[in-house]
């Protein structure tokens, strides 16, 4: 069984449907670069259930279908949501769901890209590159913080620390924007990679050659917590304490 899960989150930033949708595209187009056959076609989501027709990933179409998913007063206030999905044989049931554009002080903007798949499991070679696709949402999606976890891993990481949703975490990976990453001790059991700005990903699978143990993720949690790079977000949310 199969359920793991790659996201992001970032504080308020008001950008257009045109925006979104950009980088929407973009996304899809690096996703299936990494792995053609698991990221595409991609299918509207609606009411949590899957639908069609086949979505066009190109810029245009997405923001047709961000207008139309979003409807009603003051999107530019809350933001806008999408939910895609995209399924295959031999490959896992993959689904997409973005907030984003909201400049709310009070909610959070977010990406989540999640793996399922009955007859898969952890060596798929798309769940072992997890961590660099981690690396390319936050890229995309300018992240304050994000992880890799499965789903056993996220609640104990929130139990042991007491953690709302919206409470930056260390995962399987973690992502840590530029603020972030300068106050990261430099030798957590894993890998390091810089990314775009200044940010950092911190991979305790050393690049998909082991699945940590929930031990490990508690010390790394415990590590990055003390050094202050995994304060929670302020609220009301500010973009420049990031």
């Amino acid at each position: 069984m199969l359920n793991v899960v790659v996201n992001g989150l970032w504080g308020l930033r008001g950008e257009s449907v045109a925006a979104v949708a950009e980088r929407c595209a973009v996304t899809l187009a690096a996703l299936g670069e990494i792995d053609g056959p698991t990221f595409g076609p991609w299918h509207e989501a609606e009411d949590g259930r899957p639908s069609d027709p086949v979505l066009e990933p190109s810029a245009a179409a997405l923001a047709e279908y961000i207008e139309r998913r979003n409807t009603g007063p003051d999107l530019d206030v809350i933001g806008y949501t999408a939910s895609l999905w995209a399924s295959n044989p031999g490959s896992a049931h993959v689904s997409l769901a973005i907030h984003a554009g909201s400049t709310s002080q009070y909610a959070v903007n977010s990406v989540a890209l999640s793996f399922r798949s009955r007859e898969l499991d952890e060596t798929a070679e798309v769940i072992r590159r997890a961590p660099e696709i981690l690396r390319l949402l936050a890229e995309h999606w300018g992240f304050d913080a994000g992880q890799v976890y499965d789903r056993p891993l996220y609640r104990a990481v929130a139990e042991r620390f007491d953690l709302k949703n919206s409470d930056p975490r260390c995962g399987r990976a973690v992502f840590l924007s530029a603020g972030r990453a300068a106050r990261a001790p430099e030798d957590l059991p894993g890998t390091y990679v810089r990314t775009a700005n200044d940010g950092l990903v911190v991979d305790l699978t050393c690049g998909g050659t082991k699945v940590p143990d929930v031990d490990t993720v508690f010390g790394a949690n415990e590590r990055l917590r003390e050094a202050g790079a995994l304060e929670k977000l302020p609220t009301p949310f500010d973009r420049a304490t990031f």
